[in-house]
Formats: C-alpha cells, structure tokens, sequence
C-alpha cells in the first residue's frame, strides 16, 4: 500500500454487500443465481418452491464483490414448512443492502407480486430500508410489446430505483443487471476470496442435487413432502477392506443419503416399479456430483418416511429447517 492508498480511499473505490432475489415460487430466481454467479450453486426446477434455504452464491469482480441470496419463493402458507419459509424471506430482507424483486415478463402481476410488494414498501418505510431493484425474468418468452406493456405495470406496482429486463436463459442484459447492483452497493473491501462462489457446504450442494433429481417428473403434492440430508462422505478402500487406511483421492468416493417422504404411498412412488425410479434419480444426481466434486462417487440412496413432517417442529428441526 503506498502513501496515498489509504484504507478509506481503497474502500471508496471497490463496493461490496449483500443481494436478496424476491419474488413468488417459479419466477426464475434461481436460474437468475446461477447466471450471475456463472455456476450452478442454486438447484432448478419447474416446481414451485423449489428452494428451501437462503443459498448465498458469490460474484466477485474487480470493482465489486455481490453476495446474491436466493431465498425461497413468497407464497401464502399451508404448512408449519410453509410459515418458515416465508418467516425466512422476511428476516433476509431486514439484513440485505440490495433487493431484487423478480417479475416474470411471461405473466400478468398477480396477488402473489403484490403481496411482496406490500411487504418491501413496508420494509422501506420509518428507515432507510434496502434499494430495490425490480427484474423483469423471462423476456425471452414474450415479444417486444407485450414487454413493454410489462414493464410499465412493474413501474405502476411499487416505487423503485430501477427497473431491468433479463432473460438469464440467454444471458441478455446480465452484465448489465450486475453493473446496476454494483452502484446501488455500499463502498466496502472484499469479503470472501476470489474463488469462492458459495457459502453452501458440500453436503449441502449435494443434498440439493439430489432432491432436484428427485423432482423430476413428480406430481401434485409429492415434490413438497421430499427432503433429502447427507448422512456420510466418506473415501473407501477400493478393494473393499474397511480397516484399510485410505488417502484422500485414491480410493472410492462414497456419499450415502437419505429421501424423505411424508407418507409409505409416497416412499413406493420414489422407488418405483423394481427400483427403477429411484435408480434413475441416482443416475441423474450422480452426474451433477460427479462435476461438483471433481471426480466419480458411488451414490447409496435410501428412502425413508418422517410422517407429516412438514407440519411437525421436531421432523423440521431434524431436517435442518
């Protein structure tokens, strides 16, 4: 540092803070995550309220570092799982220096939009609340007047300092959106190293995998009442003794984890006629592991029903929500 790089003048020219996506399940903010970060840190799906947890993904630039939080999609509560959820979003909201309130450009502004625009004007007023940023998803899906026609009811929805449109399929207006986050940022030096892009554990990432497998081509309630948790990772001999010591890397990567299930009707439609569904499930996430960690692993999954336990306290807490 030389003489005249004093840390306040270093501050002042380098923006860091924290970023929450808002908006009502399956709006896209999740694909939105992973666009900005560059990475897939937040798990897709076209089921509602796919994202349970606050899943911090970390864009790091040379004049800026943006914590994004993903956090779960705002919805009126019919389960204890539900009121947490939603009880989550808020005490986000209170703890961000940006929000990003995601409208998507395919879909006319419901109850659901106004029911969160209630709540961040509320947010906003007796203090100085968090800007608010509103992004326009999924322009790709609809033609240039109907966007426009959009963006003017998103204007018309709630006062805020910027509107942008993005499709984060295509990657259209996401630098752009990154350079706008970045001004709203407060002056502040770097808070995590360069090559970090999450604050979510390996056992997390995985879980999640897993369940976004397990997602596909579920119906009705089930894609709700499924939970997956990471019971061991742990390197095995690969010729199979298990009082062989193993260095890291040189035997087999084994990661054993459990579903979750409400009910036993639900545990047999996971498992599937001869196990070929939940062979297929492991097949999909052992693809999506094998990238996240670099290497092959030997995925040992096993079904399991916790009754009702999305209505339960003790269940919930069991299952880390």
């Amino acid at each position: 540092m030389t003489a005249d790089q004093t840390p306040t003048a270093l501050d002042a020219e380098h923006r860091a803070g924290f970023v929450a996506l808002v908006g009502r399940p399956n709006v896209g903010k999740s694909t939105l995550t992973n666009a900005l970060v560059g990475e897939k840190v937040a798990i897709t799906s076209t089921k509602p309220q796919t994202t349970r947890r606050a899943i911090r993904g970390i864009v790091t630039r040379e004049d800026a570092q943006i914590i994004l939080v993903d956090t779960p999609g705002m919805h009126r509560p019919r389960t204890l799982l539900g009121e947490r959820l939603n009880d989550l979003v808020r005490e986000t909201l209170t703890d961000v220096d940006v929000v990003g309130f995601c409208l998507p450009a395919d879909q006319k502004i419901g109850p659901g939009d106004r029911f969160i625009a209630q709540d961040l004007a509320e947010i906003r007023s007796g203090r100085r609340g968090p800007r608010v940023i509103a992004i326009v998803t999924k322009t790709d899906l609809v033609p240039r007047a109907a966007l426009a026609e959009h963006l003017i009811a998103v204007d018309q929805l709630l006062d805020v300092d910027e509107i942008v449109p993005i499709s984060a399929v295509r990657g259209e207006q996401i630098d752009v959106l990154l350079d706008v986050i970045t001004k709203h940022l407060p002056a502040g030096p770097q808070l995590y190293p360069d090559d970090q892009l999450t604050e979510e554990t390996s056992d997390d990432r995985i879980s999640e995998l897993i369940r976004e497998a397990a997602l596909e081509g579920v119906r009705d309630e089930l894609p709700h009442s499924i939970a997956v948790v990471v019971e061991e990772i742990v390197e095995e001999p690969l010729d199979g003794d298990p009082f062989a010591e193993v260095a890291e890397g040189e035997g087999r990567l084994v990661v054993r984890a459990s579903l979750f299930v409400e009910r036993e009707s639900q545990k047999g439609i996971i498992i599937g006629r001869g196990g070929s569904r939940l062979k297929d499930v492991g097949t999909r996430a052992r693809r999506e592991i094998n990238q996240l960690m670099g290497r092959k692993v030997h995925l040992d999954l096993r079904v399991k029903v916790a009754k009702d336990w999305q209505r339960d306290p003790k269940q919930l807490g069991r299952l880390g929500f």
